[in-house]
């Protein structure tokens, strides 16, 4: 154990692209809602205010971190944005690991920690994950942006554990 880290990652809430477009949807709403809107109503500049407002969340949102994956010492570990709490799975509780499709819909939404139909999920954007299976049964899907990579260090970890 030499606190090495195996595999880190940051996944941020402004690269996912269901949340952009949506944005952008509403920002396009108010814009044209601005644009027929008659020009002596102080509601048109509301309008205009709002889409810009709009457009600048969604560049702000780029530099938020929603969860930051880190693989140290035969641990898994999450660090989230909207919680203090730290998540840590001990790799040595791990029975199997395979790299999956999160998920085959278009629309996901960016999740932490979230406990649904006995999996554990942690998630941002992307269409790559990998399940991670206990020895008791519980399965921990983690949405990654680097899904080889990931699948190797955690592949080297399980094997370092054996040992």
């Amino acid at each position: 154990m030499d606190g090495t880290i195996a595999f880190h990652e940051k996944q941020y809430l402004g690269y996912s692209k269901y949340s952009n477009l949506r944005r952008i949807i509403l920002a396009l709403f108010f814009f044209v809602s601005y644009y027929f809107s008659e020009p002596s109503h102080r509601s048109a500049d509301v309008l205009f205010y709002m889409g810009i407002a709009t457009l600048l969340l969604s560049a702000l949102l780029i530099y938020v971190l929603h969860l930051e994956t880190t693989l140290q010492n035969g641990c898994l570990i999450f660090v989230g944005l909207w919680t203090a709490r730290k998540v840590k799975i001990d790799l040595s509780s791990i029975q199997s690991v395979e790299q999956i499709n999160y998920s085959r819909y278009y629309v996901r939404r960016p999740v932490y920690n979230l406990h649904r139909k006995g999996r554990v999920h942690f998630y941002t954007r992307g269409k790559d994950a990998l399940l991670l299976t206990d020895k008791d049964g519980l399965e921990y899907i983690v949405g990654t942006q680097k899904p080889e990579e990931f699948f190797e260090a955690v592949k080297i970890e399980l094997e370092k554990e054996l040992r």
